[in-house]
């Protein structure tokens, strides 16, 4: 049985992927911000599939100690359980803030959340994907056009914007995909980033003013069903044999299907917000000695 990772995994897309994936007969892993919703979606999951196979981790994302932390558990139990190989893993935890708001290490939360949590933890669990010749996927959005990456104030902590931090961070998403395709691609692993479309979630209603708030709700109206974008993580985490029928080609996808993305997704761009995400975690991926 093969093992998927899935952040942001008790509510909107990622509850409903994990709940796909169980279905298909994945071992999936979900991470949840508090015990409360990791026993809710749990629940709510096995009411459909008695028989599924579903482990719930808890932890806050944001915060780069507790992305570690969680590292260690899931390691640990990959190592117990699965022979020490994951299968896929899904970086979907994110997050909409209607003001400037900061991390413990003193961090834009959107950026803090929406990209270097899933750049420590795929840090972390490389060596296990590489193992099983795996995939990566990023949940970002075709908000990542338009825009670029402000290298000199990537924080945005001159003249905040809201809506341009978030938009920043699914920038960062599309290129960290391109940068894990650029430097491990020989290894057999695939990275993606999916755009899920207008999709009926909470994420704008979650720590946001009024305002944000209420332009969510309208914006949810018009919305599809977070059913819809797992069937794209789904197909991304398809069954494939490595030797037999390699994992889809490309990098962005939307409804199963490839997608042009923004022209600032270049391989300079990549390998720039790889050197600076390794200085704000304190971390450093291994080009070499790969196992």
């Amino acid at each position: 049985m093969k093992t998927i990772v899935i952040t942001g995994a008790t509510s909107g897309i990622g509850l409903e992927t994990a709940r796909l994936l169980t279905l298909q007969g994945f071992n999936v892993l979900g991470v949840g911000r508090s015990k409360e919703n990791c026993v809710k979606a749990e629940k709510d999951i096995l009411s459909e599939n008695p028989h599924a196979k579903v482990t719930f981790f808890i932890g806050d994302l944001m915060q780069q100690r507790e992305v570690l932390h969680i590292a260690r558990e899931i390691i640990s139990y990959l190592n117990e359980n699965c022979h020490g190989e994951l299968h896929a893993l899904i970086n979907n935890a994110g997050c909409v803030r209607s003001w400037y708001m900061t991390t413990e290490e003193g961090y834009e939360q959107q950026f803090a959340l929406n990209h270097l949590a899933g750049f420590i933890l795929t840090h972390e669990l490389l060596p296990m994907i590489v193992k099983a010749k795996g995939r990566i996927i990023m949940t970002s959005s075709t908000s990542h056009k338009g825009i670029k990456v402000h290298w000199d104030d990537v924080m945005l902590r001159r003249g905040y914007n809201p809506l341009i931090a978030y938009k920043q961070s699914k920038l960062c998403n599309v290129l960290f995909a391109k940068g894990l395709n650029d430097r491990y691609a020989a290894t057999g692993i695939r990275a993606y980033a999916v755009d899920p479309g207008l999709v009926k979630t909470d994420i704008g209603n979650k720590q946001t003013g009024s305002l944000i708030n209420f332009i969510w709700k309208l914006r949810k109206y018009r919305a599809v069903s977070p059913a819809i974008p797992a069937q794209t993580f789904a197909f991304l985490c398809g069954r494939h044999d490595a030797e037999t029928s390699p994992p889809p080609p490309g990098l962005y996808y939307y409804l199963c299907k490839e997608k042009a993305y923004s022209k600032q997704v270049t391989s300079a761009n990549a390998t720039r917000l790889f050197a600076l995400s390794e200085q704000l975690c304190g971390i450093r991926y291994e080009t070499e000695n790969v196992p």
